[in-house]
């Protein structure tokens, strides 16, 4: 074991053998095992989105065990999706890389400006299918953020008690915050930080803007002077939100971008001391060759500034 993922370890000292066991198998798997950064394929998008807007630009996408192929011929840490899909594949490739149970989704059939997913996985299920851990999407934001708190909040007892780790998707969203707002940094770190205090191991959230949605939050930014205006200063301050660094941030791929755009963000995303990438869309919906040489740059970017 590195010393890096052993100081990581060292955070979580409230936890029992088994998590800690898990986030070691997260660590130092794939690629950059020992880096302490992670880069993870996650695939909740033909539930969230749709199959034919997630997966028609590669059919072969439409396919499960697809996707624990790319995962695993790639070099990722782990791989994330709801129910349906981990079933599918869960046996093929049982022990062949970590897998983490998306635990709650939603759809597009239906649009709420004060959205909330629904349970869709379980603590137990996650165990039966060997996961490592369990994922769930948090809205901060939104009207009924009280009740996702408290589910998590419950997921979270339960999956540290039977040894997974806790991995929150928090994604500020609600009739409250502008759709510019939704990525803003004040917001971004204060979703983070929500994350981190619910009791998540590992935080997932959206790269931040320069913008300030709160006018509180933009006196207090302004008073402290705290830097926000390049990708890397944003992320630092992210990562200052959650517990110091203490806490495994990483960040999402987003919308499909060209190959140039996307590892520029990276770049900046790891010089701001990001633990790492979790990239669902920009990579499996480019050919599968196509999307191993992306996914293998991105690792080399975080392992490059781990060593800087």
């Amino acid at each position: 074991m590195t010393p890096r993922v052993k100081e990581i370890l060292s955070w979580y000292g409230s936890d029992n053998p088994g998590v800690l066991a898990n986030l070691t198998r997260l660590m130092n798997t794939g690629r950059i095992a020992g880096s302490g950064k992670l880069v993870i394929l996650p695939v909740d998008q033909g539930f969230e989105h749709g199959p034919a807007r997630s997966f028609a630009v590669n059919p072969s996408a439409y396919d499960p065990q697809y996707h624990f192929q790319l995962a695993l011929e790639s070099g990722c840490n782990a791989y994330a999706a709801p129910l349906g899909f981990i079933e599918a594949g869960a046996r093929e490739f049982a022990g062949q890389i970590p897998l983490i149970l998306k635990l709650n989704n939603s759809d597009v059939l239906y649009s709420s400006k004060e959205p909330k997913s629904a349970m869709t996985g379980s603590v137990d299920e996650a165990l039966r299918l060997g996961c490592a851990g369990i994922g769930f999407t948090i809205y901060p934001g939104s009207a009924q953020r009280n009740d996702m708190y408290k589910e998590i909040a419950e997921l979270t007892q339960e999956a540290k008690r039977k040894g997974l780790v806790v991995v929150v998707w928090s994604y500020p969203r609600g009739g409250g915050l502008s759709k510019e707002g939704e990525t803003g940094i004040d917001v971004i770190a204060y979703g983070a930080h929500i994350a981190a205090q619910l009791g998540a191991h590992i935080v997932k959230v959206k790269p931040p803007t320069n913008h300030i949605e709160q006018a509180e939050a933009k006196k207090a930014y302004e008073k402290a002077q705290i830097p926000i205006a390049t990708m890397s200063e944003r992320i630092r301050h992210v990562v200052q939100s959650t517990f110091n660094g203490r806490r495994i941030v990483i960040f999402s791929g987003g919308l499909v971008k060209g190959d140039a755009e996307l590892l520029e963000e990276v770049k900046g995303i790891a010089q701001g001391g990001a633990f790492g990438s979790i990239m669902g869309r920009n990579a499996f919906q480019r050919p599968k060759n196509d999307a191993i040489k992306l996914l293998n740059q991105v690792q080399d970017i975080f392992k490059s500034a781990e060593r800087a």
